[in-house]
């Protein structure tokens, strides 16, 4: 007579490290349930309101706008009277007569200080301002430019020249073009440098004077 035999599976024991490693889980979770539920001071909340920063609102209130000031009335000046100033007339003055000495000769005057008479405005403002006029040449060489004979140009400057008490000039301007600069500019830096004249007379003085001088470049053959 047979036997038949059925296989029994073996159960696994447990292993320690496995168990020990569940258990510390779980005790770290129960851990921070615990902490997490445990209740809160209220100076916790007391300090979380001081750190929190309120926000102020405030409104601005427009300044008045200032009132228009008041129109200004202007009021016109009163004439002004001008007084006509006399001049004072200048007295002679008589010079002492010599006394005539012995050996026939005439004895000096006295010396004394000398006498001047109030000067003429007319004539001062005659010798500060120059005066219009038309002067005569002491010298007036002209040289033709070089760039002006290339290009054929030609024509006539008129110049304003003031001249002082000597005959030199002072100051050129260019009153009336040739139409080429190039010609204006050299007419008007020849007579500044080389040109006189005989300077303007008034009551017996020579005075500075304003005078239109022609400068013709002219070209020949």
């Amino acid at each position: 007579m047979s036997s038949v035999s059925l296989p029994f599976a073996e159960r696994p024991h447990p292993q320690p490290a496995r168990i020990a490693a569940l258990s510390a889980a779980i005790a770290l979770n129960l851990a921070v349930i615990l902490i997490a539920a445990r209740p809160v001071s209220p100076a916790y909340f007391t300090t979380i309101r001081q750190l929190a920063p309120v926000a102020l609102v405030r409104f601005i209130t427009p300044p008045a706008q200032p009132a228009p000031p008041p129109p200004v009335e202007l009021k016109p000046l009163p004439p002004t009277l001008t007084v006509p100033q006399q001049r004072p007339r200048p007295t002679p003055i008589s010079a002492p007569t010599p006394a005539p000495v012995a050996e026939g000769r005439v004895a000096a005057p006295p010396g004394g200080d000398a006498t001047v008479l109030p000067a003429d405005p007319a004539a001062t403002n005659l010798a500060t301002a120059p005066v219009e006029a038309s002067l005569a040449y002491r010298a007036n060489p002209v040289e033709y430019p070089l760039a002006a004979l290339r290009q054929q140009l030609q024509g006539t400057v008129v110049l304003r020249v003031l001249v002082d008490e000597t005959g030199k000039p002072l100051e050129v301007s260019v009153l009336r073009g040739s139409g080429h600069s190039l010609l204006d500019r050299s007419a008007r830096e020849q007579v500044l440098a080389h040109w006189r004249f005989r300077p303007a007379i008034v009551d017996g003085h020579a005075v500075r004077a304003w005078a239109s001088v022609p400068v013709t470049f002219t070209l020949r053959g």
